[in-house]
């Protein structure tokens, strides 16, 4: 039983690594889809009451943003597992303004996410942390030592 949160900016890999990676065993829980606070929280307490292993792939670029996600969890025994997706605001911007299948998000909330954004941390109780670079669909993801 496995819950994963990505945190990141918008444009910085998330969903591509996503489909890479956890598609095949792991449900995707992401507020541009299922609109709603309310519709969220119902899929994740469906998640934790049915052991299905899941992925928040949202920004959540908070620690509080993302306490409504490991709170639930570790009551329910999930390992929790952070990714922290690592760009910086150019490479944001520009791969936004080139995105596929979707209008671009305003560059504003980009730059406004940026500087909201404070990466996971072991202190929120994750059993396991991984920083993430992604260059052209590639990705180099990296352990993040427990002492930090």
């Amino acid at each position: 039983m496995e819950m994963v949160v990505f945190s990141g900016i918008q444009a910085s890999g998330k969903s591509t690594l996503f489909r890479q990676r956890f598609v095949e065993t792991h449900l995707r829980i992401n507020l541009d889809m299922l609109r709603t606070r309310h519709r969220e929280r119902l899929l994740v307490d469906a998640c934790l009451r049915a052991k299905q292993p899941f992925v928040v792939e949202n920004t959540n670029l908070t620690p509080v943003e993302r306490a409504r996600y490991l709170e639930p969890a570790r009551a329910a025994r999930f390992r929790m597992v952070g990714y922290r997706f690592q760009i910086d605001l150019e490479t944001a911007l520009q791969r936004n303004a080139r995105r596929g299948g979707h209008p671009p998000v305003p560059d504003q909330a980009v730059r406004a996410a940026q500087r909201q954004r404070v990466p996971p941390t072991w202190a929120e109780g994750f059993d396991a942390l991984f920083d993430v670079w992604s260059e052209a669909g590639n990705f180099r993801i990296v352990e993040v030592a427990h002492a930090e």
